[in-house]
This record gives C-alpha cells, sequence and structure tokens, in this order.
C-alpha cells in the first residue's frame, strides 16, 4: 500500500460522516451560558427602586446630582 491510501483509511476511520453529532455541544454550552448571564441580568431589574428612601436622604444632604434636577430647580 502506498503511504496515501494508509493516511486517507485511518483519517476516516478516525472521523465519522456526521460532524454536526460531534460539534453540537458547541451551541448548546453557549446557549446555556447566554441564559444563566440573562437570569443574573434578570436579577437585578428593580435594585434602584428598593432603596428610594436612601436615595432621597442622600439628595438632601448633598443636593442633586443629575442635571436635569438642577435644571429644575434653577427654573423654579
Amino acid at each position: 500500500m502506498q503511504l496515501a491510501t494508509v493516511v486517507a483509511a485511518v483519517s476516516a476511520e478516525a472521523h465519522p460522516d456526521n460532524v454536526m453529532l460531534e460539534t453540537i455541544w458547541y451551541p448548546i454550552v453557549a446557549l446555556v451560558v447566554f441564559a444563566l448571564l440573562a437570569f443574573v441580568t434578570f436579577s437585578y431589574r428593580d435594585v434602584a427602586n428598593r432603596h428610594v428612601a436612601k436615595a432621597e436622604a442622600y439628595a438632601r444632604t448633598h443636593g442633586p446630582t443629575h442635571p436635569q434636577d438642577l435644571d429644575a430647580e434653577d427654573g423654579d
């Protein structure tokens, strides 16, 4: 046998016909990772509204920090 025939025979044995079944885990792992990241992001959706009293106390002590708040005070 020639070397090229042996290499072709060995590579045909090493790689099955359906490559999609070998690589199906990459998109599945990516989907799971993105789903976990979406869950973590979703869990922080209402954090600012939980501390309204604390934010108002800070604003009374230190004054307004947002430009729209400063404009509202100047316009009064």
